[in-house]
């Protein structure tokens, strides 16, 4: 092992695996390099954020979040209740929930699914759509839908039978 230290406090580390190992004082980070193009990155808050050599980068935070960002600009982020956040190269987002729940974020709409089948949607033009398990569908700027389709407009709200 060859050990170089430097006036600001610096030391770096070359391993006889070929591992080079440089601590910043100041920031008190650990930067390790492999020879097979990863590098580690751990910092003094516990967070440690992996380099991949085909650009893929993983950020471990200290609450256990994980956020990967690929090189073809993919983005997740797993939450430790379970949550999962993808967020698409073009901006979209989709957001899995623990409970079932599904949301969707376009620039057209963004949505919101539950696991009873139930899908509220609010489009960028402010309509707001709900359409139930039941087949049954609720156009805030609209009237009630069966199936799509125009049957009756209710000047009442009323409670929709669960599936």
């Amino acid at each position: 092992m060859t050990t170089i230290s430097f006036f600001n406090g610096d030391v770096k580390k070359i391993m006889p695996d070929q591992r080079v190992i440089y601590y910043y004082a100041d920031a008190q980070t650990t930067h390790t390099a492999y020879p097979d193009g990863l590098e580690v990155l751990q910092f003094p808050n516990n967070q440690i954020e992996k380099r991949y050599p085909d650009g893929t980068k993983e950020i471990v935070f200290p609450d256990h979040t994980v956020k990967c960002l690929y090189s073809d600009g993919f983005k997740e982020t797993f939450f430790p209740d379970g949550t999962v956040v993808k967020v698409e190269k073009n901006g979209d987002k989709t957001v899995v929930f623990s409970n079932g729940q599904k949301e969707i974020h376009t620039v057209q709409f963004k949505r919101r699914e539950y696991p009873d089948g139930t899908v509220k949607t609010v489009y960028c033009n402010g309509r707001q759509e709900t359409k139930y398990c039941t087949g049954i569908s609720l156009d805030k700027n609209r009237a009630w839908h069966k199936n799509l389709k125009f049957t009756k407009l209710f000047e009442f709200h009323f409670t929709v039978p669960s599936c």
